[in-house]
């Protein structure tokens, strides 16, 4: 159960942090990006609901969420040792943050952004930690082919 509950913790940590950090390489190395990042900000701060998105930031802000999401969850299941009640659980908890960041900004962004951003969360972090079951198949299929070939074949055998 520790170990569920640290790779919960962790996954989510680091699903923030591949958040912020993407988000920081972008600001800074795309000015198209840091613009439009600017407007949102202003518009929160003077407290304007009319803000019109940017599409293509939009459609990258859920694309970076997909692969964040993933990869926790691959994260999450490696620590945990198991790859259901982990995913799940920072799947539900990435969805609580979310709801809560996707309410204060509900104004500035068009409703099928919160709801496609919201409604992928728990899905493809489960799917992320179903890939650590795979890996392991492959990684066991490989471990016994490598042993066959190590093993001397015997003179019964042989003939």
């Amino acid at each position: 159960m520790i170990r569920i509950i640290l790779g919960v913790i962790v996954g989510f940590i680091a699903w923030t942090i591949m958040w912020l950090g993407s988000d920081y390489v972008l600001t800074t190395s795309l000015p198209w990006y840091a613009n439009e990042q600017s407007r949102l900000m202003l518009a929160m701060l003077n407290n304007k609901g009319s803000f019109d998105a940017n599409t293509n930031i939009l459609l990258l802000n859920i694309a970076r969420s997909v692969i964040a999401s993933f990869l926790v969850g691959y994260l999450a299941a490696i620590i945990a040792g198991e790859n259901r009640k982990s995913t799940l659980a920072l799947g539900v908890l990435l969805l609580a943050v979310g709801i809560f960041f996707e309410v204060m900004t509900w104004h500035y962004f068009p409703a099928w952004y919160h709801f496609v951003f919201l409604f992928l969360l728990i899905p493809v972090t489960i799917a992320g930690g179903k890939l650590k079951k795979f890996s392991n198949f492959a990684t066991a299929e490989a471990s016994s082919s490598e042993a066959e070939a190590v093993l001397p074949i015997t003179e019964e055998e042989g003939n």
